[in-house]
Order: structure tokens, then C-alpha cells, then sequence
């Protein structure tokens, strides 16, 4: 009798540019995978049937369905403990200093000057320019570019890109190319991973002075334009207990 397939689940529209063809090589390695309706509460049968669970997307439907695996030892890549950590903006910004990276000072209140205002969840709420937020963060003296870095474990190696991108702070996000990683970056993502026990992240970057500030984690990033493909093949595969 054939033993079935490890069944992935994956909280992500089916069309997405990255994950659909990293579902279609883990299909080919025999794996299956479902696509899960982002935003929407998923039934505890559809959960309990699954081998891992994977989330692309920050939701409070996402965090509730890690929550039910996390207690019911369902594993997940990406886990709700992770999830937890970089969904609340704060300890995002605890967990960074933590392995090294410089972050923007924290103000309960509107500091003088132009300031990034924030709040607590970064759960459908985007930083805004000089408007209202839960904390607000002095506006770094920096060239308008966010260095978004994307660290992946596959399970023998931390892979690592970065793209550059227009902030959107001042605008429309637009894509400036891929850049080359710094190695003392690179060195903290590892920590940052080994730490949160994540599997993969995404953090903004920003050079002030010659020097990287990390100021944003997601830990449902989408990996467009990475070349990571491979690497998320692997880490995903890698999480399926044997």
C-alpha cells in the first residue's frame, strides 16, 4: 500500500508569483500542497489534516490558525511563536537589537521634526509620514531607499538576497533592482532566524551614514524578485517531520 503524501498547507493566494511555482517543485518532489484562503478562519479539520503549515500572509485568521497548531503540535514553518514576536512592532524592533542591528529611537508621543508614526500590530497598518500611530519613530536621515533583505534557513545554510525599492513613506513603491547583500547583514539575519526560530524573514533596511538600521520584520514576506525559489523549496521541505 503507498504510503499518502505530507500534506503542506499554505496560506496563500494560488496565483502568487513566488509561491505558486515553489508549490508546483514541492508537488514534483511529492509533496501535497493546498492553497489556503488567506483571511478567512480555517476550519480545525482542514488544520488537523495537514503535515505543515506554512503562512504567507499577516492575518489575524493566519496568527489564530498557527495558534491551533502551535497547541495541537501541528508543525509549521514559520511558527506562531515567531509569528507573535515580528506581528507586535515592538518586540520586532527588541529582536533586532538583539542580534545587532541599530533601530530607530521610540516615542510615546510626536517628537520634533518629521517622524514615522507606527502602530503596536503590523497587521493592516502601514507606517505613515508625520501622522497618527500608537508610538511614533524620528524620521532617519536616510536616501529615500529601503534595502528589503530576505534570509531563508533550507536546512543546511542561510540563504540570503536583497532588492532595493523607492520607501514608501514618501510615495509609490517602486523596484530599483536587486542589490548585493553585506555580509555584516547577512550575519544578523542568521541570528535573527536562530533566535525567533523562523524558517525565513524579510527586514528593511536603511543606510544612515554608512550604517544599516533595521526598521521593519515580516515574517509572511513575499520573496518577489529574490531568486530565492530554490531555497524556499528546500526550507519548506526541510520543516516536514520525516
Amino acid at each position: 500500500m503507498t504510503a499518502p503524501k505530507p500534506r503542506i498547507g499554505l496560506i496563500c493566494p494560488a496565483d502568487h508569483e513566488m509561491f505558486g511555482p515553489v508549490a508546483d517543485r514541492l508537488r514534483d518532489r511529492g509533496y501535497a500542497v493546498e492553497f489556503l484562503e488567506p483571511g478567512v478562519e480555517l476550519s480545525t479539520d482542514r488544520l488537523d489534516a495537514l503535515d505543515l503549515l506554512v503562512n504567507k500572509k499577516v492575518r489575524w485568521e493566519s496568527l489564530h490558525a498557527l495558534e491551533y497548531a502551535h497547541r495541537n503540535g501541528i508543525p509549521a514553518w514559520n511558527g506562531y511563536v515567531a509569528s507573535m514576536v515580528f506581528f507586535n512592532r515592538l518586540s520586532q524592533l527588541g529582536a533586532l537589537a538583539a542580534v545587532g542591528f541599530q533601530v530607530p529611537d521610540v516615542h510615546p508621543d510626536k517628537p520634533d521634526g518629521d517622524f514615522v508614526a507606527k502602530g503596536f500590530l503590523d497587521i493592516h497598518e502601514e507606517p505613515t509620514l508625520n501622522g497618527d500611530g500608537d508610538f511614533y519613530q524620528p524620521l532617519l536621515d536616510f536616501d529615500g531607499i529601503d534595502h528589503k533583505y530576505y534570509a531563508v534557513d533550507d536546512g543546511k545554510t542561510v540563504q540570503t538576497a536583497v532588492t532595493r525599492f523607492e520607501s514608501k513613506l514618501f510615495g509609490e513603491r517602486a523596484f530599483l533592482g536587486r542589490g548585493t547583500p553585506d555580509p555584516a547583514v547577512e550575519r544578523r539575519l542568521a541570528r535573527l532566524l536562530r533566535f525567533s526560530g523562523a524558517r525565513a524573514l524579510g527586514v528593511d533596511v536603511v543606510e544612515v551614514d554608512g550604517e544599516s538600521h533595521a526598521v521593519d520584520v515580516n515574517p509572511a514576506t513575499s520573496f518577489r524578485r529574490t531568486g530565492l525559489e530554490a531555497a524556499l523549496v528546500e526550507s519548506i521541505a526541510s520543516a516536514v517531520p520525516r
